[in-house]
Parts: structure tokens; sequence; C-alpha cells
């Protein structure tokens, strides 16, 4: 007699296929096929937000280096000037000061400077 297993092992699988869901072909129909797309699905999500993490430092970085520019120094210089003078700000604020407000984003460099 064929047993079918029960109310977990289709909660399992229907959790899966579930996870599937838009995928093409019978990645997101049959239960071993999908298995493996949803894992490598799954992998690839986990990479992609370590590499938007830093895709977003590296925008923060130019965006920073080009109002540094304006300002009438380097990126390396005004981030030493500003460790020494003391200002805690992150590069992602220094960026939004970069782009939103010009004005207090060269006075921060000019103290930076001095």
């Amino acid at each position: 007699m064929r047993v079918k297993r029960g109310f977990k092992a289709r909660r399992r699988r229907n959790r899966v296929l579930k996870l599937a869901k838009g995928f093409r072909g019978r990645r997101h129909g049959t239960y071993k096929r999908a298995v493996e797309a949803v894992e490598r699905a799954m992998m690839q999500s986990a990479r992609s937000r370590r590499v938007r993490r830093r895709d977003f430092r590296s925008l923060w970085i130019a965006r920073i280096n080009a109002a540094a520019r304006m300002s009438g120094m380097s990126y390396s210089k005004l981030v030493a000037g500003l460790k020494k003078s003391g200002i805690v700000l992150d590069r992602k604020v220094l960026a939004d000061i970069a782009v939103a407000d010009p004005q207090a984003f060269a006075a921060i460099a000019k103290r930076a400077a001095a």
C-alpha cells in the first residue's frame, strides 16, 4: 500500500513551491527541481545583499570625492582631515550632505583642511 506521508510533508513541499513561485519551466511546479532552484536563489540573494552594501559604499565615496574636489581637496585628504579634527561622520551621511547641502559640505571640508 502506498504511503502519502501526510500533513507535515505536504506543508514542507508547499513551502518550497511557494518560494519557487514565478520561476520558469518545471522549476516552479516540480518539488525536486524547485528545491534546487530555491536553494540557488537563496544563496544568490544572500550574496547580493553583501554586494549591495559594497556598491552603496563605493557610490558614497564617489559622491564625497566629487564634492571634496569642488572644495579643492582629494577624498583621502578630506577623510584624514576629518579624522584628525575629530569630526565623526560616516560616508553615508557625508554623501547625503554633499548632495543635499553643498554649502554645509564645503564648511565641513574647510574644518577638515584646517
